[in-house]
């Protein structure tokens, strides 16, 4: 008898299929995920009845979804509304390990999205500020980061669009 290997047993009794694309969840999840995308507020009830589910049953795959961290269920707010006046995202070049760079920079309060690029710089992150001068506090703070060599700014002067509901294609 063979041995299945470690979370196995966890990913049968999720229900949860390999999805070539990695993702590692069934059409169902991703229905889910579409109907909480158009409104994170609906019920488990109202999921359930568009994609075939019962509420308990629908409740199970959202609690797994968060848990796995495929999905999170956040209030999404306007930062000008907020008092946060100035935001910008900030292309950085760097020497040396790029992943501790970015962990570095992740763990500053006032930035919100750090990713690791390719192309002419290396990382980018998003910074919310409730001022000029606390930008350019920040600034300094990420030019002064070890191997951080060089930094552009670009400022946000209106926000056009922006959407969390690009679905599970």
């Amino acid at each position: 008898m063979s041995e299945d290997p470690p979370g196995s047993m966890q990913r049968h009794r999720a229900g949860a299929s390999r999805h070539p694309n990695g993702s590692g969840i069934d059409g169902i999840s991703k229905q889910i995920i579409e109907q909480l995308q158009q409104d994170g507020r609906r019920s488990y009830a109202a999921i359930g009845k568009a994609v075939g589910l019962s509420e308990a049953a629908v409740r199970q795959r959202v609690q797994r979804l968060l848990e796995t961290g495929i999905m999170q269920i956040v209030g999404v707010t306007d930062p000008l509304m907020l008092g946060f006046s100035r935001q910008a995202m900030i292309a950085i070049k760097c020497e040396g390990d790029l992943e501790k760079v970015a962990d570095h920079l992740a763990d500053m309060d006032e930035i919100d999205y750090v990713v690791i690029t390719a192309g002419s710089f290396d990382i980018l992150v998003e910074l919310v500020c409730e001022s000029d001068d606390q930008m350019l506090e920040m600034l300094n703070r990420i030019r002064s980061v070890p191997t951080v060599t060089s930094t552009e700014s670009f400022v946000y002067l209106k926000l056009r669009k922006q959407t969390y509901s690009w679905g599970t294609r």
